[in-house]
């Protein structure tokens, strides 16, 4: 993991950077994708649709630095070259939420076989977070499959300079031939703008449109 450092003075961003975390402003986004091509995909190779999600977010988070943001550990603007999913997962037994992270790979049958092996290790430990050390890098992931909604929002109390993206999302519902998904987007305004984040959402379709590529 590399964190390439931001000159605030030179960066094109730097009023809007200035005006947004002074303010600590954060928004989300929650729009309905299609999911039935992904759907169809992972029904037909076997796989469960959950991971798949997952590998799909973290194409679009790579795709553009603005969505892997961060200060150092000195305090310092700038992001990192990749992101890691951390994710949610769910024991039943318990109903306790743990969330860890699995390394991306170089394809999505590499990422699902790690995948795999990490859930069943680590799901029912009745710990938070259950795998250390939890990576800086990350984009966090999580699912509410019991409910479909129009809107989610999380508070996160970090003093407003919390820039790393959180992807959420809730029950699919079919429609006719159609399988949709509400996704949450959120972010801090310093390092995204509306149309940064329609762009995910769009880049975000169009991988779940053409999963066979992964």
């Amino acid at each position: 993991m590399e964190f390439t450092k931001i000159d605030l003075d030179t960066w094109t961003r730097k009023e809007v950077f200035n005006h947004f975390i002074e303010q600590k402003t954060t928004y989300s986004m929650t729009s309905n994708l299609s999911i039935t091509k992904a759907v169809k995909f992972a029904k037909d190779n076997n796989y469960d649709f959950y991971p798949l999600f997952i590998y799909s977010i973290v194409r679009v988070i790579n795709s553009n630095y603005l969505y892997r943001m961060d200060f150092n550990e000195q305090g310092e603007l700038g992001y990192y070259d990749n992101s890691v999913p951390f994710y949610s997962i769910f024991d039943s037994r318990t109903e306790l939420t743990s969330h860890i992270d699995t390394p991306d790979a170089y394809t999505f049958a590499e990422f699902d076989r790690d995948y795999l092996s990490d859930v069943k290790k680590y799901r029912g430990t009745g710990k938070l977070f259950p795998k250390q050390l939890v990576p800086k890098n990350v984009v966090n992931i999580s699912m509410i499959p019991w409910v479909n909604y129009t809107e989610f929002n999380l508070n996160n109390n970090s003093n407003g300079n919390y820039l790393l993206p959180t992807v959420t999302a809730g029950r699919f519902e079919r429609t006719g031939s159609e399988i949709k998904l509400p996704v949450t987007f959120q972010i801090h305004h310093a390092v995204c703008d509306g149309y940064h984040t329609s762009q995910f959402f769009i880049k975000l379709q169009d991988i779940l449109n053409n999963v066979d590529e992964l």
